[in-house]
């Protein structure tokens, strides 16, 4: 017998589970199926979990700072659901970003002050103040270990910083979303695990529901795709949608390290979040007082584009995709140590390799699709955690208008932020959009 929903999501993870979670407050039967055994086991558990407000656009910059008040209310978010595995913690460091060449530091500044995002200016005797390890000499452009001008001392100091008080990240991307599921649980979602869809079924221009492998059938006038960095094979199943995209996603593969904190410094507690262009990195604390490091994507970085399902087969042990490369944990890693000289690196690569989900200019596309009933969020990786709770809403509420007769493509959807009160055009993440100029083209987006 199959199965009949209002709306069947395609992923269970940081961007899935919202969606289902603001559907089914608005009365939606709503189903999330994932190919994996629980949600938040994705791309979202390697998720570095920041929260950040800049961006390189002003309604990227509204977006993230909108999300800010979610995860800085969490439980009541959360309708204050009781969570077997306990509640993500939102650890609200502050974020600073480095004013360097690396960043377009003058327009984030410029869309801070228009959105009204809290911040404050330091100079490097403030920087120094709160990061008594860092150096502050300018070591731009991005190079790589390799590269001999790598090494040379430099001569010019760094400006100084934005620090945003409200920024942070989550201790654990992969229980926030446990979080989720829960409080979607309570409004009558229901999540479907162990699932792969290998048919998106469709009639008359209009979205039917999905196959699953083991030839299930489950019906549903509307159909979501947030499967994160297979979002690009899914939206290939379905008539006509990849071919209507002029903003296309794939997956990226991604590192990240982890370092010590230098000797005598307490990174765990008395660290930031920080954006830093300059060597190309972002940083964060994480358990043991260990530095987080990522890549900010500088020019000079590979960029590989693998096929998910031989990517994520390599997690059994049978494939080196989602091993640590000695190259790349060496470049991240001694880029920090530029920045911070009592840094020691460990001679062994400790880290995390999983995959993003990116668009063809780092911008997601939350959007309906030329398949009737056929949704996307997709092309969220690397940048969209933050927002997470917000793409939840939003996608409910553009969803809802859509299926209710809006022509969203001639007559974009406007949405009203729930805290900000601010109105924004959807239509700013349509997939028939041009590539975005204003973009950093990187994990920044």
């Amino acid at each position: 017998m199959t199965q009949k929903y209002d709306a069947i999501i395609i992923g269970a993870g940081v961007i899935g589970a919202p969606i289902a979670y603001e559907l089914s407050k608005m009365g939606y039967k709503t189903l999330n199926v994932d190919k994996l055994p629980d949600a938040g086991e994705g791309s979202t558990a390697g998720s570095c979990a920041i929260v950040r407000a800049h961006y390189s656009t002003e309604d990227g910059v509204a977006f993230a700072y909108e999300g800010f008040k979610y995860w800085l209310d969490w439980e009541n978010y959360l309708g204050n659901v009781k969570d077997e595995k306990g509640l993500a913690k939102f650890m609200n460091t502050g974020s600073i970003l480095i004013k360097s060449q690396g960043h377009d530091w003058r327009k984030v500044k410029k869309h801070y002050d228009s959105v009204g995002v809290e911040y404050e200016e330091w100079d490097n005797e403030t920087i120094l103040k709160h990061v008594p390890v860092v150096d502050l000499h300018e070591f731009w452009p991005v190079r790589r270990p390799e590269d001999p001008a790598f090494w040379e001392e430099p001569t010019q100091m760094l400006e100084g910083a934005l620090y945003c008080p409200e920024g942070g990240y989550v201790n654990d991307p992969a229980l926030s979303v446990h979080n989720i599921m829960r409080a979607a649980e309570t409004k009558g979602a229901t999540f479907r695990f162990n699932a792969e869809v290998v048919k998106i079924r469709a009639a008359e221009g209009k979205v039917l529901g999905i196959t699953l492998a083991d030839g299930t059938e489950i019906d549903a006038p509307v159909v979501v795709n947030a499967a994160g960095p297979h979002s690009y094979k899914v939206n290939q199943m379905a008539p006509g949608v990849w071919e209507g995209c002029n903003i296309k996603t794939k997956a990226l593969r991604h590192e990240v390290m982890y370092c010590p904190s230098p000797e005598g410094y307490d990174y765990l507690n008395d660290g930031y979040h920080q954006s830093d262009g300059d060597v190309g990195c972002y940083i964060r604390p994480e358990t043991g007082n260990l530095i987080l490091i990522g890549s900010e994507d500088p020019e000079c970085d590979p960029k590989e584009n693998p096929d998910p399902d031989e990517f994520y087969a390599g997690r059994g042990g049978h494939g080196r995709d989602n091993q640590l490369t000695e190259e790349q944990w060496k470049a991240q890693c001694y880029r920090l140590a530029r920045r911070i000289p009592t840094l020691k690196v460990p001679n062994q690569p400790k880290g995390v390799c999983d995959l993003y989900d990116i668009s063809d200019d780092w911008i997601p596309v939350y959007d309906k699709s030329d398949l009737g009933g056929f949704y996307m969020a997709v092309g969220t990786s690397g940048n969209q955690y933050k927002n997470a709770p917000v793409v939840g809403a939003m996608m409910a509420e553009l969803i809802d208008a859509c299926e209710k007769g809006l022509d969203h493509d001639n007559q974009p959807f406007q949405y009203k932020m729930k805290y900000l009160g601010r109105m924004l055009n959807v239509g700013f993440f349509s997939r028939k959009r041009e590539i975005n100029q204003d973009s950093s083209f990187s994990v920044n987006g």
